[in-house]
This record gives structure tokens, C-alpha cells and sequence, in this order.
């Protein structure tokens, strides 16, 4: 490393999902490099003697704890079997490990280890083992947590960020934005007409629905950090092709919508805990968007644009207005500590 490396610093944005995030993480590869990491996806799939097994790994930093709609265990779960499941993986098992600083009541304790007891009933998953340090006052910010998990990859299920391919639909399951939105209002103390709750939910019953109804899915991911547009710049750049979307065709509720407006805020970067993003072959988009509407949590799916071979590597966003703009990856930190 020269002098000028040496003092370089990490920033709260390295942890944004954005581009600066992306160029840390390569930098890990220089290191780690080995074909399983190099995917890049958010499990690592790999055989086991009888099984096709993905496994993942996340850590849970957000502040406040207690959100509308939500609070940092059920969140450590359900992004957990969400990045499972965005591998086209039956979640399993979890492990839980805790980072509690000196003074962290013992009541919110409680009421986080009933929110993951919760969510985990509703995944369908068991936390199998885990972990408890306890580090001095001041050090980790009441508390954080990391989970793991371990799936099993159906017969026939081939899902990565590198598959999409020109012609392939772009769906998502629902509004975009409630989760950003929600711990932000709740960390500011802001009051809107009507309140945003986050989105934090479970979707490896969606994924199984979509799956049951075609194997033509190529690239799931939930867009959380960095929101819609660091995803689809992630699907375009993985799989050397372009995307286009439509801004009318984009689900966005209207109090996020106003909030993201009142705060000078897009909602395409904006951090969702409870959807997913789906490229799917251009035959059987209906049938998987049927499949979608369906479930609890993809009622308000749509399908908002297409992968075409122009424009390698680029997101491309017509608006409301007919004129285009490029939709590029978030270069810096939104909303810190937000997942």
C-alpha cells in the first residue's frame, strides 16, 4: 500500500449499498478471491452430498431499535431468509449473535427476542445457535446483530445477478421506500398526514409461489440499502446488459411518496426491507406476476421495465414526462444505520 492508501479512511457511506460499498467489497476480493465469493450474490450456493445448500451471512446495525412496523430482531431475521431466499433457497436454520452494550435494558431485550421468536415462526425457520458478548458502555450503540443462515436450493433453481438476459422483464413485489421512510421518521422524530410503517417481512413464501409457477426466474434480490437503483445496477453490471424502467409503472405509496418529496429524497434509492426485485424471462412474467398478487406480499407487484442488450451495464428511467435519465449507483449515505 502506498502513503496516500494508507490514510484512507472507511465512511459510514462504505456501508450505503452504493458505489463506494461496491469498491470495499472488491477490495476484499483482492484478498478472499475464490469462485463462490466472486458471484457476488447475496448467499453463496454449493453442493453438499445430496443437496444444493446456500448460505449467507448479515449483520444488523439500525438505529432507532423499535421502528414502526417493526424493530432490529424481526428485521435480523427476515433479512436473513430474505437473502436466502433471493438465491432461490428454502430457508432452514439461522444463527444469532448478539452485541449488547453495559446498560441495554433487559425489557428491550425481551421484546426483541419475541419479535425474532415472531418473525421466525412466520419464515418458518429455527435459530439453532448463536452467541452473546456484552461490550463496554458506549461501544455498540445499544445493540447489534448478526445472523447466518442456511437453506436448500431446489432441483432445477438457477438464480444470480448474472443471468438476466435482453428481452427478461423487470418485476417488483410492491411499493417501494416504507422501510427507509418509517425508521427515518422515527429516528428525526417527523409526523406525516399519514404515517409509513416499514415493510419488514419474510418473503421466502413469495419466492416459493413465484418459483412454483416458473423456473424462467433469473436474478432475485431485495432492494435494501442503496434501494431499487443500486440493485438493478448491480443485475445490469453483473450481467453485462442494459435495463430500462418506467417511473409510472413504479409503485411508490402516496405518504412516501410525499415524504420523499418534503425531504428532497428519491424513493428508487431508498432502503426496502419487505420486497424483492425479479428479472424473469419475457414468456412467463404474467404467470409469476399472477403468482405475486396472490400472496400477501406481492398484492401490489408490477411489472416496471425490461433488460435490453444497449447500453451494457446502465440503468435507464423514463418518466412521467416521456424524457429518459440515467438511474446510476448511489455514490454516497442516504440514510445511515438503517438495516
Amino acid at each position: 500500500m502506498n502513503a496516500e492508501s494508507d490514510n484512507e479512511k472507511v465512511l459510514l457511506a462504505h456501508g450505503s449499498g452504493g458505489r463506494l460499498m461496491h469498491e470495499l467489497i472488491e477490495s476484499f476480493l483482492g484478498e478472499l478471491r475464490n469462485p463462490l465469493l466472486e458471484r457476488m450474490d447475496d448467499s453463496a450456493v454449493f453442493d453438499s452430498p445430496g443437496h444444493r445448500l446456500a448460505f449467507t451471512t448479515d449483520s444488523y446495525t439500525v438505529s432507532p431499535l423499535f421502528f414502526p412496523g417493526g424493530d432490529i430482531g424481526r428485521l435480523a431475521v427476515c433479512g436473513t431468509v430474505n437473502d436466502l431466499a433471493m438465491s432461490g433457497a428454502r430457508p432452514l436454520y439461522l444463527s444469532l449473535a448478539f452485541i449488547i452494550e453495559e446498560g441495554f435494558a433487559l425489557a428491550d431485550l425481551k421484546k426483541v427476542l419475541r419479535s425474532i421468536k415472531e418473525a421466525a415462526e412466520e419464515a418458518g425457520v429455527k435459530v439453532i445457535t448463536g452467541d452473546t458478548k456484552v461490550v463496554n458502555r458506549g461501544k455498540a450503540d445499544g445493540l447489534f446483530i448478526n445472523t447466518s443462515g442456511i437453506g436448500i436450493v431446489p432441483e432445477g433453481v438457477e438464480v444470480s445477478a448474472s443471468r438476466a438476459a435482453p428481452g427478461d422483464m423487470v418485476i417488483v413485489s410492491g411499493n417501494l421506500g416504507e422501510h427507509g421512510i418509517a425508521v427515518l421518521s422515527q429516528r428525526e422524530g417527523l409526523r406525516f398526514e399519514i404515517p409509513v410503517a416499514s415493510d419488514t417481512a419474510p418473503l421466502n413464501g413469495l419466492v416459493g409461489e413465484m418459483l412454483g409457477a416458473s423456473p424462467n426466474i433469473h436474478c432475485l434480490r431485495d432492494p435494501t440499502r442503496g434501494g431499487l437503483a443500486a440493485t438493478l445496477n448491480e443485475f445490469a453490471r453483473s450481467s453485462r446488459v442494459g435495463i430500462r424502467i418506467e417511473e409510472e409503472k413504479i409503485p411508490v405509496d402516496g405518504a412516501v411518496l410525499a415524504a420523499c418529496e418534503m425531504l428532497g429524497l428519491d424513493p428508487l434509492y431508498i432502503a426496502n426491507e419487505g420486497k424483492l426485485v425479479a428479472i424473469v424471462a419475457p414468456q412467463d412474467a404474467a404467470i409469476v406476476l399472477a403468482a405475486m398478487k396472490r400472496h400477501r406480499y406481492g398484492r401490489n407487484a408490477a411489472i416496471i421495465g425490461e433488460v435490453v442488450a444497449a447500453r451494457s451495464g446502465e440503468v435507464m428511467l423514463k418518466t412521467r414526462f416521456g424524457s429518459s435519465r440515467i438511474i446510476d449507483m448511489p455514490a454516497g449515505e442516504l440514510l445511515p444505520r438503517i438495516c
